[in-house]
């Protein structure tokens, strides 16, 4: 067995662990801006803080017309990314990690 191979699997295993760990606290943000949560509070608070920067980023890249609607995209589209993200990373470390393990 090949550490290197190991090593990959288990690499692919933790990007995919924080991946879905970072689709919760997108969604946890979502769930906070429909029920107007409390701001002072600390989980909020952790919560923004998180994902705040990743948000900026996103915004960034899209056009103004895209807020016109008046409904923020953002964290779809950064759950969206997230998703992609993690199938090709994790699945491309999983296969080439099966590779040199055999």
């Amino acid at each position: 067995m090949s550490f290197i191979g190991i090593f990959l699997m288990a690499l692919a295993k933790v990007i995919s662990m924080i991946a879905g760990i970072y689709t919760l606290i997108v969604a946890g943000v979502v769930i906070c801006s429909w029920v107007r949560a409390d701001p002072y509070n600390p989980i909020v608070g952790f919560l923004y803080q998180a994902t705040n920067p990743v948000f900026r980023r996103v915004r960034r890249f899209l056009p103004r017309t895209f807020f016109a609607s008046g409904i923020d995209w953002t964290p779809m589209i950064v759950i969206i990314l997230l998703v992609f993200l993690e199938t090709i990373l994790s699945e491309s470390l999983m296969e080439w990690g099966t590779r040199l393990r055999y």
